[in-house]
C-alpha cells in the first residue's frame, strides 16, 4: 500500500482523513462516495462525474476484500481491492480512493466529515450510511440517479449467460 500512497490518489485511511482536513482548511468541497465498485463499468463512470461535479474533489472509498465477501458472497469481489483502487485512480473524475475494512463506512465518513456525501438514487436518504454526521456538521447528502441497464450483478449475469 506505499508504494500505491506515494502515487498521490491512493490513500491510507490516516492519509484520507489528512488529505481531507487540508481541503477543508483551504476552503474546498469534498465530495465523498462508497461502494464495492467490484467490476467497473459504465453506470459507475457515469456516477462518478455526476458526484464529481458537486464539489472541487472527490473521495471514493471502497470496501475491502474481505468486507466485499460478506456483503456480495464469496465468489466476489471480482477483482482484488488494490486492483478496484487502481482502476478508480486512472479516473479522471476521481480525485482519491481509499479502502476501508468496515462493514459500513459510517466510521470513515465520520472522521472526514466531506461537504457532500454522494449514493446512488437505488439508497433513500434515510438507508444513506453517514448522512446524520455528515448533515449535523452542516454538509449536503445527495442522491444520484442510477444508470439504468447497469449493475454489476446485472453484468455479471450478461457474462455468464454469453458463455453458455
Amino acid at each position: 500500500m506505499a508504494e500505491d500512497a506515494e502515487r498521490g490518489k491512493i490513500l491510507t485511511i490516516e492519509n484520507a482523513i489528512e488529505v481531507a482536513a487540508t481541503l477543508k482548511r483551504e476552503g474546498l468541497r469534498l465530495v465523498f462516495t462508497n461502494g464495492c465498485f467490484d467490476l467497473l463499468h459504465p453506470g459507475h463512470t457515469r456516477y462518478l462525474c455526476e458526484a464529481r461535479k458537486l464539489g472541487d474533489r472527490l473521495l471514493v472509498a471502497i470496501n475491502s476484500d474481505r468486507t466485499v465477501r460478506e456483503l456480495k458472497g464469496p465468489k466476489r469481489p471480482i477483482f482484488p481491492e488494490k486492483e478496484r483502487a487502481e482502476l478508480l485512480e486512472a479516473l479522471a473524475a476521481v480525485d482519491y480512493v481509499t479502502i476501508f475494512d468496515d462493514l459500513t463506512p459510517r466510521n470513515l465518513i465520520s472522521a472526514v466529515l466531506p461537504a457532500v456525501l454522494v449514493k446512488g438514487a437505488d439508497w433513500t436518504l434515510e438507508g444513506i450510511v453517514g448522512r446524520e454526521e455528515v448533515q449535523a456538521a452542516g454538509g449536503q447528502v445527495v442522491s444520484i440517479p442510477v444508470v439504468k441497464g447497469y449493475s454489476t450483478s446485472a453484468v455479471l449475469r450478461r457474462i455468464v449467460g454469453s458463455a453458455e
